[in-house]
């Protein structure tokens, strides 16, 4: 894996002494390209919006420290009836695969993208969802829902905790409308941060429009602005689509390490930058399944989690066929070959790390496949019965039966134990690494709704106690173990719509 991609936590970037939401500098470039490539929109504003929550996370992004943030102001962007000097709205243009069917009539149709702030650590684009109707809304009301909001919101803090990259959100609020998906349900908006929000589908759509010098001009845009390094590369082009191939592999390996399933790799949700973009019916794993589908659209199990490595690599595929007119197909194949190693490689990194396994041996791919099948064959909860690893001493004797209760568990201790000792570290420093890459606290689909149900009674207390809890997911805190707890076991498997 790169360097930047270790599981290590990352330095939290230091908020700016003194700097204000209304002092954020924006330099828009996406509005200074074509005019087909965005529509510009106002913002529709929102009824009765009032601030939930903000992200002590995201607003570092920025800059900018949440504490002290003008809740005033920000609840004015929130609403849509307040833009930040140097704000230029836009919704942008693009196309892409949708369930393996090319669709030419997608792009922004709830959110806007309101302005592209400059920061110390680079540009970050501010975007709102929720905003309203646009060009490319089809047959969408154009509102955002309280429930998918939240989902977002506790999402992109719950996956940066957990070191995989992800687009996060500024703040959360709740509106007065009314808005008809399944139900009625409360209206909200959600301010997401991004460093860019480039999509596999928009290089798709100049494709298909047979438009080369536009295409050129994108893949440079992305270079320029966010991968300046491969610029001084022999062939920048080529080093942007092995940039992505790499990331995307990466990017996979954690989301299969986690458990999380993301359920709608439409080729217009995948990130340029290797980001996780776009939470719609996402879950992360509760009783391991390896073919869990939590989207009940996907009838066909397409995006289910053990297809996930699969479909990254035909996105990746499209993407690649997009970029023929600039680059050779030869040498496109043999970026693309790089990506399964690349993921496998990532994998192995993960897991072992998940395992306490410091050192890379050879019966290691083994070891792990077995522990999976072990959990799968039990139903076992998938992150209980790895923190239960991670919390007793393996020389003392490990009782994990009330997790897998499998007969065959007790060999494949003997196999791991055996495999432990030829580590070189010691127990006690084993268990404390294994602590911090094994979390106790999950963005679990009940734990969620139980926000949700909170959020929607008036109570956003929950909301803000289970995002910090996600933000710093690997040490146990007291009096928090009800947002440790697994689902009941007679729960259902968790399935959600599109609008979730």
């Amino acid at each position: 894996m790169r360097p930047d991609a270790t599981l290590e936590p990352p330095t939290p970037d230091d908020a700016v002494d003194g700097a204000s939401l209304s002092g954020l500098v924006f330099d828009n470039v996406w509005s200074r390209f074509p005019a087909d490539f965005f529509t510009r929109v106002a913002p529709t504003p929102r009824r009765g919006t009032r601030l939930l929550d903000v992200s002590p996370l995201a607003a570092r992004r920025l800059g900018l420290d949440a504490e002290t943030l003008d809740a005033k102001t920000l609840t004015g962007v929130m609403s849509g009836e307040r833009l930040l000097p140097g704000m230029d709205p836009l919704a942008q243009k693009y196309t892409g695969h949708q369930f393996g069917t090319y669709n030419p009539a997608l792009g922004d149709g709830r959110g806007l993208l309101l302005g592209e702030a400059v920061t110390p650590q680079g540009p970050v684009d501010l975007h709102l969802k929720g905003a309203g109707q646009t060009p490319y809304s089809r047959f969408g009301d154009g509102q955002a829902v309280l429930r998918s909001s939240l989902r977002e919101y506790l999402a992109g803090e719950a996956m940066a905790g957990l070191r995989i990259p992800t687009t996060l959100a500024l703040a959360v609020a709740v509106n007065d409308e009314r808005v008809m998906r399944e139900r009625v349900e409360p209206g909200a908006t959600l301010l997401r941060l991004a460093e860019s929000h480039v999509r596999f589908g928009h290089f798709e759509w100049l494709y298909q429009q047979q438009r080369v010098e536009d295409l050129e001009r994108l893949m440079h845009h992305v270079i320029d602005r966010h991968r300046p390094d491969l610029a001084q590369t022999e062939a920048p082009l080529e080093a942007l689509y092995q940039d992505v191939v790499t990331r995307t592999a990466e990017l996979i390996a954690r989301w299969q390490a986690y458990g999380f399933v993301h359920a709608v790799m439409n080729t217009d949700n995948m990130s340029i930058l290797g980001l996780t973009l776009d939470y719609g019916p996402y879950a992360f794993m509760d009783r391991f399944d390896s073919r869990l589908t939590p989207n009940h659209t996907d009838t066909t199990g397409r995006y289910a989690f053990d297809q996930q490595p699969g479909v990254a690599l035909w996105n990746l595929t499209v993407l690649g066929q997009s970029l023929t007119p600039l680059i050779g197909v030869e040498r496109l194949r043999e970026i693309l070959d790089t990506y399964e190693p690349t993921l496998q490689a990532a994998y192995a990194i993960l897991m072992r790390a998940r395992l306490g396994l410091e050192s890379e041996q050879e019966d290691d791919g083994e070891l792990i496949d077995d522990w999976l099948t072990l959990m799968e064959r039990a139903s076992a909860d998938f992150h209980r019965s790895f923190r239960a690893l991670s919390e007793t001493d393996i020389q003392g004797g490990l009782s994990l039966e009330a997790e897998i209760p499998d007969a065959a568990l007790g060999d494949w201790l003997a196999r791991y134990r055996e495999r432990l000792s030829r580590e070189s570290r010691g127990e006690a420093e084993r268990l404390a690494a294994m602590r911090r890459v094994n979390p106790v606290y999950v963005l679990r689909t009940h734990l969620a709704q139980q926000v949700i149900e909170a959020a929607e009674d008036g109570d956003a207390g929950p909301l803000r106690t289970f995002r910090e809890l996600l933000s710093s997911p690997f040490e146990r805190r007291d009096g928090m173990d009800a947002w440790a707890e697994a689902p009941a076991a007679s729960a259902p498997p968790v399935c959600l719509s599109c609008s979730s």
